[in-house]
């Protein structure tokens, strides 16, 4: 088939790659003039960073594949450690290498800031939770799933992990699907649950290799090109008047949405009604200065907004540069991005500590992500990448099992892709 692609996020890349593979003649339409959608590199002050910082773990199989599919190496570029989530003050826990049970045991009984009946209490829920298949009412939040579980577990592990996987706090979040998060990172095989830490910007992971890859094995790729009108036309579809035999939306759903309008306005509706949570990323020089891990965990409050903070000289990157990382930011978007940098600067100096501070951190950037993944909330009906006759949507907001996720943005593009082949 004659095949457009439009949006070159990860998932329109993922779809682009396996269409080719299928045998299809491609062309790729992208209104930015790079690809990579919400997770690509950007350059801030001469140095490569990224629109936000995001991660891999072991359990994205799907992802992991496509770079290598198309000549990323992932074992130079990530850089791959156990799961660990450590506090600047030395509480945490560490994943060690094994069967992922027994590993998840050992973590618990070793985690440094929770006493005896705060392990036995999260060993237990979990066997619970297993036992139950990772399921639960589809209404329930993660809070109410978590609210036996002590303060200090709740604190210095379920809401970090809440917060990083589904990009919406405890209190809102689903509960189905953080379960099945948990199932599948942390007790679905060994090494499901290592941290794949970028050691170069996102576009070096996938954007850049797949425009190489495509461009070399004959697709067409159009960035900086914006599509203005969907219609339907004999047997398939036309995109601003050009005839596709099919076609894959996988740009964002509100521009899914607005493409759809007039031929699909069931669907359209749904995508447009999805609601979204911002992510600030707050980058930081501070020569000299190291964190306690290469990525370290923070607690949120009132006044520190960040949850996650990132080494980039202990990745192999830049030293001295750090990026500080707030989740479920819709409060500090509100509040301005001054005022965020701000806090986060007073939140450093206690993440870094007098010993490992010999200079005084500096503010680079700040970059928010207004619309960085839909709210992952209790009962969200999602539209399904299915919208008419080969017209198929890609994107980590199509139906799946999987919150806004790296990974489901591949796997709704592979998916989008194997449906174009029925």
């Amino acid at each position: 088939m004659r095949l457009a692609v439009v949006g070159s996020g990860w998932a329109g890349l993922a779809a682009a790659v396996r269409a080719v593979e299928a045998g299809h003649a491609l062309t790729l339409f992208e209104m930015a003039a790079q690809p990579g959608g919400r997770a690509r590199g950007v350059e801030v002050d001469g140095l490569a960073l990224d629109n936000g910082q995001h991660i891999l773990i072991g359990a994205y199989r799907q992802t992991l594949a496509l770079m290598r599919t198309v000549g990323a190496d992932a074992d130079a570029l990530l850089f791959r450690r156990p799961l660990e989530l450590r506090y600047p003050d030395g509480r945490g826990l560490q994943m060690p290498p094994g069967p992922p049970w027994l590993g998840f045991v050992r973590a618990v009984a070793g985690c440094r800031g929770w006493s005896a009946n705060d392990r036995l209490a999260l060993v237990a829920t979990a066997l619970r939770w297993a036992l139950a298949g990772f399921r639960c009412r589809g209404d329930r939040t993660v809070e109410q799933l978590c609210r036996g579980l002590p303060p200090a577990v709740r604190e210095l592990l379920i809401d970090p992990l809440c917060v990083a996987a589904l990009n919406t706090p405890a209190r809102d979040a689903s509960a189905a699907v953080f379960l099945r998060v948990l199932r599948d990172a942390l007790f679905s095989g060994r090494g499901s649950a290592d941290l794949l830490l970028p050691r170069q910007s996102l576009s070096a992971l996938l954007p850049r290799p797949a425009e190489r890859w495509l461009r070399a094995a004959g697709a067409e790729l159009r960035l900086g090109s914006r599509v203005q009108g969907l219609e339907p036309s004999a047997g398939g579809w036309q995109l601003d008047g050009e005839a596709f035999d099919a076609v894959v939306l996988a740009c964002s759903a509100a521009e899914a949405s607005r493409l759809t309008a007039q031929v699909a306005p069931a669907w359209a509706q749904q995508a447009g009604a999805l609601r979204y949570e911002p992510i600030v990323t707050v980058y930081l020089r501070c020569p000299g200065a190291s964190l306690p891990a290469p990525m370290t965990a923070l607690v949120e409050t009132a006044a520190a907004p960040a949850q996650f903070a990132f080494d980039h000289g202990a990745l192999g990157a830049t030293p001295g540069i750090f990026a500080f990382v707030i989740s479920g930011a819709r409060r500090w978007v509100d509040a301005g991005l001054d005022a965020t940098g701000a806090a986060v600067l007073r939140q450093a100096h206690s993440a870094f500590g007098p010993s490992t501070r010999p200079s005084q951190p500096m503010l680079l950037r700040v970059l928010a992500e207004k619309r960085a993944t839909f709210r992952c909330t209790p009962g969200l009906v999602r539209p399904l990448a299915g919208i008419a006759p080969r017209l198929v949507a890609a994107g980590d907001y199509v139906d799946g099992p999987y919150p806004a996720t790296l990974e489901g943005a591949v796997r709704s593009g592979e998916a989008a892709a194997a449906l174009l082949r029925v």
